[in-house]
């Protein structure tokens, strides 16, 4: 489920699709090859970036980014945006303890 994009005239469901597919096959990689769980992965292109983040269990973060970007910079701020983005979805999915006590009959 796409959730935010800001794509610059890429179309964003066509991204969110293929993000599913590369996910996927990146998680399979991943496991076939006994490097554990999927963190992130990146597509370099002629014109530039496509980058993808495992953000918690159940979303990724995709980025776009020119040729020119600090790549290094570039995992450093996703990473760290992940991080924030599995935690927000992590805390709107906790059981909410402020149930009132039911007295049994």
């Amino acid at each position: 489920m796409l959730v935010a994009h800001d794509t610059h005239g890429t179309e964003p469901t066509g991204v969110a699709a293929m993000t599913a597919a590369s996910l996927s096959l990146a998680q399979r990689l991943a496991d076939a090859t006994g490097q554990g769980d999927f963190r992130e992965s990146l597509v370099r292109g002629e014109y530039g970036y496509v980058a993808t983040y495992g953000a918690g269990g159940s979303c990724v973060l995709t980025l776009l980014a020119h040729p020119d970007v600090n790549v290094g910079r570039l995992h450093l701020e996703a990473r760290r945006s992940a991080q924030r983005i599995a935690a927000l979805i992590n805390d709107s999915l906790a059981p909410k303890e402020t149930r009132e006590p039911r007295e049994v009959s």
